[in-house]
């Protein structure tokens, strides 16, 4: 008796995902609307890679703009340094992210709340520091002249040189990213994840080990950043320790909590709203950055639960099932 409720809600993914697709050409297919519209698709990938340590663990990782950034660096060096194509700079990208992770999530498995966070930031300062002084990593000048993205699939060959070239990329990481982040949340990890977050004392009970699961939603969550990193590189064709500035930060944050948390399109337009006031609406650099300040000032302060909350319980529970 469920099957025709889930084959609707499989056409309407679908139908949602091909709108998607076409919403460039729907404003009017310009160079700058492809280009924001990528630039919201990686964005909204790195803040997912956020959004399942914030929401589904309950910790305020500020570590995951070196994971952004190492995805960035790891593509750069491996296609720059090492000649190497997209699809091997993709698997840097995640391997790098995970040695990272795993490192970083040893050093953080017993810190909790605050000391998380700043265990989280202090590490992100030091590969900070590490990128800026090392000239393996390009130093303060970082690394130029990373190639247009091309991948090859058996006989196919992508590239992308131009904004509108580039969207099918960002648009494909976009749909991998919320699977990914809708698959681990109806997971046994995922399941595992909240319930150390809301009740440690029963999931100790249940035999359910807290430790473990924080490393291992760690080692998910930062891949996902890490490939939106890999993505911008190819995008902006420079990396540098500009991905470290706290603006990346504060942009993710924002975007995990401005629609809510636990909706799985909630960063995506959190992250939409964000890149598109700057895009379009733009106050000048320093303008945009107070306009992101006040906007998660103003959430936290006024509405902690996130825009959603402010809506009738339908749409929010149509968010979450997606």
């Amino acid at each position: 008796m469920n099957a025709h409720p889930t084959y609707f809600r499989i056409l309407g993914t679908v139908a949602l995902a091909l709108l998607g697709f076409f919403l460039p050409r729907f404003l009017g297919g310009s160079s700058h609307v492809y280009d924001t519209l990528g630039t919201i698709a990686s964005f909204s990938a790195m803040s997912y890679g956020l959004d399942i340590i914030l929401s589904d663990l309950g910790e305020i990782s500020l570590a995951h703009t070196a994971f952004f950034a190492t995805g960035a660096y790891a593509s750069a060096i491996l296609s720059v340094d090492y000649g190497q194509g997209a699809w091997v700079a993709m698997a840097g990208a995640v391997l790098a992210a995970l040695a990272l992770a795993l490192v970083l999530g040893l050093i953080t498995l017993r810190t909790r709340e605050f000391a998380f966070s700043l265990v989280t930031y202090a590490a992100a300062v030091v590969c900070m520091n590490i990128a800026a002084n090392w000239d393996f990593l390009g130093g303060s000048d970082g690394i130029v002249g990373i190639p247009p993205l091309a991948l090859t699939i058996g006989p196919l060959s992508f590239a992308a040189s131009q904004p509108p070239q580039f969207w099918p990329f960002a648009y494909g990481l976009l749909l991998l990213t919320l699977y990914v982040v809708h698959r681990f949340r109806r997971s046994r990890l995922g399941q595992a994840a909240l319930m150390v977050h809301m009740n440690p004392r029963l999931a100790s009970m249940c035999g359910v080990d807290g430790n473990r699961v924080r490393l291992l939603v760690f080692l998910v969550s930062a891949p996902i950043s890490a490939l939106a990193g890999w993505l911008y590189a190819f995008q902006r064709a420079y990396v540098g320790t500009d991905l470290f500035d706290t603006y990346f930060l504060v942009l993710m944050l924002t975007g995990v909590i401005l629609a809510g948390r636990r909706l799985l399109l909630g960063p995506l337009l959190g992250t939409a709203l964000l890149v598109g006031q700057k895009s379009f609406f733009s106050l000048g650099a320093y303008g945009d950055k107070l306009v992101l300040g006040a906007v998660l000032v103003g959430v936290l302060c006024f509405c902690p639960k996130g825009l959603a909350s402010l809506w009738p319980r339908a749409p929010g529970r149509a968010l979450r099932q997606m």
